[in-house]
């Protein structure tokens, strides 16, 4: 995103503004100050990003619903990366005041005031005013929500990593953020404010998948992929493709100036399907997606040693949910592509460093999924000649939903071919 010129970031378009409910209420209401010709006397006391105190400013009779559960939201608490830091720290007391200081350096700008989503770009990328000082009431995508969530989910969402399609979502119905992430999810709940959540995976699953598309569901349609799978995999393991991978993001030292700052061994693209390390009655998939992140068992040592003494206690290969869907995949085009003995695209142990094997080992497949042999399938006893034009053109034949739960080895085909014959064979009436 281009940063704006001076005068863009801060003029306040009067003929606009002045018209909206906002502009009836007079700038020091909210600004402090004094109104007053003089510069040096306007400016005395003001404050200048007055959603910093939303309940002050925000609130009261106004917004008074948002404010209450915004606290607690983790736009505001950030408490997912507490939630990592603590589990990996092992809440190791003495740790954290040099952790909190490590936060405040390099995390806590990502925490979103309520005029960085609805009045102004977020300071982390410059600042400046969205529409002369016009209140959004739905933040613009490019310049509020990617321009925090850019170098992934951005970047993944909008088509702009090279070779690989935007998210179907976007570039055929042209949905943003909000369609699926709504205010309450945004805000904060009243279930955030009873049990603050502890990352973004926390609690119910939200979006989901199947809330818009039904028949996806199991049992919902007779889509075989769909039914054969159930909710073993989640929808993003047969429809995201590539995506973004990190490694080793780590507090370096400028130099120039001795300061600390944060920087990236290597980003990469992958595509990799783990166990899931999440699973529970909300996200009861067997295996999902995995996104390798950055953290390091050094990763802030500028701060302090051994600052991370749990580190194992949680995968870097974590839970993902990728922003590029996809109808047609490369590894929903064909049973084969996961049921092969050349599959490529499970996180298996010789693809995770050596240092990284036990934190992993929960996300780790010891085992590949079922072969498919299709010669061994048509030389199965009492296997019809006849049925070796469907069986090889595709599994899906036999593997409907009559037989969802079926092992696939060939001697098992005939145990089960009466489960199913009548997807062809219907009674004449």
């Amino acid at each position: 995103m281009a940063p704006l010129e001076p005068w863009e970031k801060a003029l306040v378009d009067a003929g606009t503004f002045l018209t909206t409910t906002h502009g009836q209420i007079a700038c020091t209401e909210c600004h402090g100050g004094a109104e007053s010709s003089d510069k040096a006397v306007a400016h005395d006391g003001l404050v200048a990003s007055p959603s910093s105190e939303p309940e002050k400013y925000c609130g009261g009779d106004c917004h008074g619903d948002v404010t209450a559960t915004y606290e607690f939201a983790l736009h505001s608490t950030q408490q997912g990366y507490w939630t990592a830091l603590n589990t990996r720290g092992g809440e190791v007391p003495e740790n954290h005041p040099a952790l909190e200081e490590m936060f405040g350096n390099h995390c806590a700008t990502c925490h979103t005031t309520c005029g960085e989503c609805h009045v102004s770009q977020p300071k982390n990328v410059g600042g400046g005013l969205f529409t002369g000082h016009v209140f959004e009431a739905t933040p613009p995508m490019t310049r509020s929500c990617t321009a925090c969530h850019g170098s992934r989910v951005g970047n993944e969402f909008l088509g702009k990593n090279e070779g690989i399609p935007g998210d179907v979502h976007f570039r055929e119905a042209r949905m943003s953020c909000v369609k699926c992430h709504a205010g309450a999810e945004l805000h904060g709940t009243a279930t955030d404010m009873e049990t603050a959540e502890a990352n973004r995976y926390s609690g119910m699953e939200a979006p989901k998948c199947v809330d818009c598309h039904i028949t996806a569901a199991p049992g919902g349609d007779n889509n075989p992929m769909h039914q054969v799978h159930g909710d073993k995999l989640s929808c993003q393991v047969c429809h995201s493709v590539t995506y973004t991978s990190c490694d080793n993001c780590h507090v370096a030292v400028s130099e120039t100036s001795g300061n600390p700052f944060f920087e990236t061994d290597a980003t990469y693209q992958t595509f990799m399907i783990g166990r899931n390390p999440l699973q529970n009655d909300e996200r009861p998939y067997a295996f999902v997606p995995v996104r390798h992140v950055p953290v390091d068992p050094n990763a802030y040592e500028f701060y302090g040693e051994n600052l991370l003494p749990n580190f194992d206690a949680l995968p870097t290969w974590v839970y993902s949910t990728p922003h590029n869907i996809q109808k047609n995949t490369p590894q929903n085009a064909s049973c084969e592509s996961c049921h092969s003995e050349d599959v490529k695209i499970f996180l298996t142990a010789d693809k995770v460093k050596p240092a990284e094997l036990a934190a992993n080992a929960l996300v780790i497949l010891e085992d590949l999924p079922p072969l498919v042999d299709i010669e061994q399938v048509l030389s199965a006893p009492n296997t019809p000649a006849s049925h070796a034009e469907h069986v090889s053109n595709s599994c899906t034949a036999c593997h409907s939903t009559g037989i969802r739960n079926s092992p696939i080895s060939p001697e098992d085909h005939v145990a089960y071919k009466d489960d199913n014959c009548l997807g062809c064979h219907k009674m004449e009436k």
